[in-house]
């Protein structure tokens, strides 16, 4: 499968060269651009790690987002301190971006917590595996704000091509719509929901669904960090107006394996991979960097290296991560324990101890 020419709105070509549109300007200083290219730079290498401590049996299961740095950067570059984001399991350029460790993120993986942060202060909801269902926290969330009489603050919700053919998603954006919640549904197309092509999913593009509820869609190249970081600032800045809900479609593509249970060779073949790696969004930020001199060789190397300490870090979090009792499972199900959950509980600590003899 060819890249399709209809990316949608491009501010960046993929030889690294400013684009112009009608409705939406590239006008990015070089400070935030080179932040942004550090970021990608770093978020592909924790999720490099994320792989490997997977396969070297430290985690139970990584979900790679190779690929889709811009889709996740651009994006997050759009959002202020006050917004709250609601993600799937793949945002982890997101997650880095709103202060989120690396450690952090690989807590639940690893079976070493529920969560591994705290959503309240980091505006970034807890990973979401069920498929689709923060899109309607997201919306319930936004509606809430509607309600407290807040202004200046809106919602994201992330979620991919797959997700996108769950119900969840279309009651959330139903509701979004009748109550004109400050919400913005970014979806991230990477052209494969595990095994299954977007063209056996819908026959109409994502992006059009929007008009079905009633309020505006987009789809935006999803390998251009620029225009990712335009297209959600402008829909981020009309819901924070009482504007109602947007729709975002960043098509992009999933470069490596959904997730690493799973063996992409058996479905797509080698020639669409590589067809699509002549789109990576990290090395068209960086021709842009260079092409207009925006950052010199020190710079890149000085980013290698912070991306080499970031691995090292992660990997150190990774292995000094305590595991918890095993007991602990049964002690935030309920805020008051009920007597058979309380009998459970000693009963199974009581068989546990039998064995330390």
């Amino acid at each position: 499968m060819e890249p399709s020419t209809d990316v949608g709105v491009q501010l960046l070509t993929p030889d690294g060269y400013r684009r112009e549109h009608p409705d939406f300007a590239t006008d990015v200083g070089p400070e935030q651009l080179r932040r942004m290219y550090r970021e990608m730079v770093l978020t592909r290498r924790v999720d490099a790690e994320g792989t490997a401590l997977q396969r070297q049996g430290e985690l139970g299961l990584w979900v790679p987002s190779l690929g889709q740095e811009a889709a996740q950067i651009g994006s997050a570059h759009a959002f202020t301190e006050r917004d709250m984001v609601f993600p799937t399991y793949r945002e982890h350029g997101v997650a880095l971006h709103r202060g989120v460790t690396p450690g952090q993120l690989l807590t639940s993986l690893r079976g070493a917590w529920y969560g591994g942060w705290d959503p309240e202060k980091t505006r970034f909801g807890l990973y979401t595996i069920v498929l689709g269902a923060q899109t309607l926290h997201a919306v319930g969330y936004a509606m809430g704000i509607q309600r407290d009489g807040s202004s200046g603050e809106a919602v994201a919700a992330y979620f991919g091509d797959g997700a996108s053919s769950q119900g969840d998603v279309s009651e959330a954006m139903n509701w979004a719509a009748v109550f004109g919640a400050p919400v913005v549904f970014c979806c991230q197309n990477n052209q494969w929901a595990i095994s299954v092509p977007t063209s056996k999913q819908t026959r109409t593009p994502l992006f059009q669904r929007a008009a079905g509820f009633g309020f505006p869609g987009l789809r935006v190249d999803g390998n251009d960090v620029l225009a990712v970081l335009a297209v959600t600032r402008w829909a981020m800045e009309r819901a924070r107006a009482g504007e109602g809900p947007a729709l975002i479609e960043s098509f992009t593509y999933r470069m490596g394996a959904h997730t690493t249970s799973d063996d992409p060779t058996r479905y797509r073949s080698r020639a669409e991979v590589d067809a699509w790696a002549g789109r990576d969004p990290i090395s068209r930020v960086r021709a842009l960097l260079e092409r207009e001199e925006l950052a010199d060789p020190e710079f890149f190397a000085d980013v290698d290296a912070e991306a080499d300490e970031v691995g090292a870090q992660t990997r150190a979090a990774c292995f000094a991560m305590p595991l918890p009792a095993p007991q602990e499972l049964f002690d935030h199900v309920y805020e008051d324990v009920p007597p058979t959950l309380r009998d459970q509980r000693n009963e199974f600590v009581a068989y546990t101890e039998s064995f330390e003899d």
